[in-house]
Formats: structure tokens, C-alpha cells, sequence
């Protein structure tokens, strides 16, 4: 199971956003590589604390991990235990070190000085779930056109920084000569420039490609929930590192399942003979066709919970419930021999309404959808 993003940081719940900085900051000094060269140990904390970060230090992001946990960043969704490479780290969240490594990251993982890698653009699609896909989860395979590297580009060491990355300014200011790093103009901070380039390639050496892509979409996914295949995004001139495919979910509405939370909700018409007589009824469920028995006499508005036949919990525990509403339809005409019967049972005993005490009230029944 993976620990907590909390204890990685070593901060409660309620922290706030410098806090969360200020330990993930400590934390990464303390396992940077630099200090800590050829520890594997370390440099697994170093990533564990840079995954977390990158989670906690979003409003949205964190927002989901305290209602969801690890399963909202499954499948795609985040890092996937691990998966944050260095590049990654110090692509991100290079600038929250400072100059507790002296400016820069003393070359570790080819960055030369204080150099961070480029980044290629994310990319965004848009994925259509039916309620059997997002209730069990799905692998979907998806067609994408992102840029990759042309065969046959080479680049150069940019002449501007040098292949740091960065060019250095010094500005007089009223408080003295102050010496200022930006991201070098001329190769977007990349480092290299292209040297040669291929006719299919663009100015930055790239050309569009289709690619299909496999997303793993876990169970109780909602609509408009956001998953991130890392990597798939488009490719960084160079030595850059690519970005990331964003994959926006769609769910499709159900014919006769309604959907609240990790519930479903399906509204059952029955005639009133099969309300007086009982019966035995077939329903759809997420799993396909089910059959539920009607008790004789069963009350319109009776509520009939089929355990675990919802949707799945995203954080893994379990699954909803199938909550059958019963409605009792009567009818709006009667011939001649169905009115004179029931003009007969007017006055009779078995037809005055003799509610019990187990039969529970519209709120009492509305309570009990929600607990």
C-alpha cells in the first residue's frame, strides 16, 4: 500500500500551502542526490516527497486525494507509484530548492550547472465511459496525434548559454549590482539548438505522428474527472523531456440507471394486480439483468436495496448499492366489470389503507438512500 502524501511530508492534513512547501523543501534537500550519491534509498525518498508535492501543492489535485486517496491518481492519473523520474523533478520543482545546492543542481542527471530540461506542451483528449465501463473500469485505446523528434535531427550545444540553459544578467539597482538567471531565449532553456534538421521537421525538429495510446481508466471514475498518462504528451526540442497526455472523462447517460455517488437508482413500474398478487421482475444492473421477487402487497414508493450491485468505490473499498424505487401504476381507465369491482372493494376492509409501523415515511425512505 502507498504511504500517506501527508506523512511523506511529515505534515497534518490541514496544513497550509507554504507549509506544504516549506516540508517538501526540507525534505528534497535532505535527499537530494547531491548530498546523498549513490544512496538508492534516498533518492526513492527524494522521488516519494517530489510526488507528493506535486499532488498536495495543486488546490485541485489535493482537493481530490483527501476525497479519493491514491485510487483518484490510478490508471494513468498521477505519477503511479514512483514514476516521477528526476527529469521530471527538476523540470518542476527546480526553482524550490534555491541556492542550497549553489544555484543550480551540480550537473546531477546531465542538467550541467543549473540547467532544467524543457518540457513538451501537454495534450488533451476527451474519453466517452458507459456506466458498465466506469462502474468496473476500463483499458481504452485511443488514437493520438502528438509531436515526436524527426529521424535524423541532431542539435548543438546553444551558443547563447552555453547549454546551461540560462543566461546570467547583472542590473544596477538602488541596492547595488544584482546578478538575476533567466531561461536563455534563444533555446527556450533546452540548451541545445538544432544543428540539422530533416524536411518533415518543424522549426524545433519535430513532426506529428499518430500514436495509440493505452489508458487504464480505474472504476468509479465521474464526469468531468481529469486522468494524466505521463510522458504522452508532446516531445521537448533535444534533450527536453515530453509532456503529458490529459485525458478528460465523459460518462454516457444510462437508459434506466441513474447514478449518485457510488449508488444506482432504477425506477420499477409495476400493475397493481402484480402489487396485490407479487411477482418476480428482471431489472438491469451494471453487471447485466437481475431478478428481484415482489412480496404480495408491496407498497408503491417501497425501496428495495440490492447490496454491492452500485458502482465501485474509487479508493478501492467496495462497492454501492442498486436502491429499486417501486412504483405501483394505476390504471387511468376501466371497462364496465373492472370499475363495478372496484366500486364493490370501496368498502371493503383489505383495501383501507393500514399502514404499519415498520412502513416508513417519503423522509424516512429518503433518509435511508443517503446513510
Amino acid at each position: 500500500m502507498k504511504e500517506d502524501f501527508y506523512d511523506i511530508l511529515g505534515v497534518s492534513k490541514g496544513a497550509s500551502a507554504a507549509e506544504i512547501k516549506k516540508a517538501y523543501r526540507k525534505k528534497a534537500i535532505e535527499f537530494h542526490p547531491d548530498k546523498n550519491p549513490g544512496d538508492t534509498k534516498a533518492e526513492e525518498m527524494f522521488k516519494k516527497a517530489a510526488e507528493a508535492y506535486e499532488v498536495l501543492s495543486d488546490q485541485d489535485k489535493r482537493a481530490k486525494y483527501d476525497q479519493f486517496g491514491h485510487a483518484a491518481f490510478e490508471g494513468g492519473a498521477g505519477f503511479g507509484g514512483g514514476g516521477m523520474n528526476m527529469d521530471d523533478i527538476f523540470s518542476q520543482f527546480g526553482d524550490i530548492f534555491g541556492s542550497a545546492f549553489g544555484g543550480g543542481f551540480s550537473g546531477f542527471g546531465g542538467f550541467g550547472g543549473g540547467q532544467r530540461r524543457a518540457k513538451g506542451s501537454n495534450l488533451r483528449i476527451r474519453v466517452k465511459l458507459s456506466l458498465e465501463e466506469v462502474a468496473n473500469g476500463v483499458e481504452k485505446k485511443v488514437k493520438v496525434r502528438r509531436k515526436v523528434q524527426a529521424d535524423g535531427v541532431t542539435y548543438k550545444t546553444c551558443p547563447t548559454c552555453n547549454g546551461t540553459g540560462q543566461v546570467t544578467k547583472i542590473a544596477n539597482t538602488i541596492l547595488g549590482r544584482m546578478q538575476t538567471a533567466a531561461t536563455c531565449s534563444t533555446c527556450g532553456g533546452a540548451g541545445q539548438v538544432i544543428d540539422k534538421r530533416p524536411n518533415d521537421a518543424d522549426a524545433q525538429g519535430l513532426k506529428v505522428q499518430e500514436e495509440t495510446v493505452s489508458i487504464k481508466i480505474p472504476a468509479g471514475v465521474e464526469d468531468s474527472m481529469q486522468l494524466k498518462v505521463t510522458g504522452k504528451g508532446n516531445d521537448a526540442p533535444g534533450n527536453g523531456i515530453p509532456g503529458d497526455l490529459l485525458v478528460a472523462i465523459e460518462t454516457v447517460e444510462h437508459d434506466t440507471l441513474k447514478r449518485e455517488g457510488d449508488n444506482l437508482h432504477y425506477d420499477l413500474y409495476i400493475s397493481f394486480s402484480e402489487a396485490v398478487l407479487g411477482s418476480s421482475k428482471e431489472i438491469d444492473a451494471v453487471g447485466g439483468k437481475v431478478r428481484i421477487k415482489l412480496e404480495p402487497g408491496i407498497q408503491s414508493g417501497k425501496i428495495l436495496r440490492l447490496r454491492g450491485k452500485g458502482i465501485s468505490s474509487l479508493n478501492g473499498y467496495g462497492s454501492g448499492d442498486l436502491l429499486v424505487h417501486v412504483n405501483v401504476w394505476t390504471p387511468k381507465t376501466l371497462n364496465k366489470e373492472q370499475k363495478e369491482f372496484f366500486e364493490r372493494m370501496q368498502n371493503d376492509e383489505n383495501f383501507a389503507p393500514r399502514p404499519e409501523k415498520s412502513d416508513k415515511s417519503f423522509f424516512e425512505k429518503v433518509k435511508d438512500m443517503f446513510s
